[in-house]
């Protein structure tokens, strides 16, 4: 009998631990799901912040980038212009 008694025990107290690893691991599922989430949102934040940051940068070159092609443009039109200007008046020069 005392043999059972110890049986039914140690039985009560390998059923009792198993529960509390099991609540354990629960609660360490819970905590770390979490800290995935907190992390992931804060990555998503990041993310957002420079890709708003490197459009900001591309908008600035492009900007940049058609200011100067427009004083390429205008400075080859005058360029042009005058060429035309010079030989109108070699031209005129020439049928006098």
């Amino acid at each position: 009998m005392r043999l059972t008694s110890a049986r039914a025990l140690v039985l009560a107290l390998l059923t009792s631990s198993a529960m509390l690893f099991a609540q354990d691991a629960a609660t360490d599922t819970k905590d770390a799901a979490k800290d995935t989430g907190h992390a992931t949102k804060v990555a998503a934040k990041d993310t957002a912040k420079a890709t708003d940051k490197a459009a900001d940068k591309t908008a600035k070159g492009t900007d940049d980038v058609a200011h100067d092609t427009a004083h390429g443009v205008k400075k080859a039109g005058k360029a042009v212009g005058h060429g035309v200007k010079k030989g109108a008046t070699a031209t005129a020069d020439a049928v006098k």
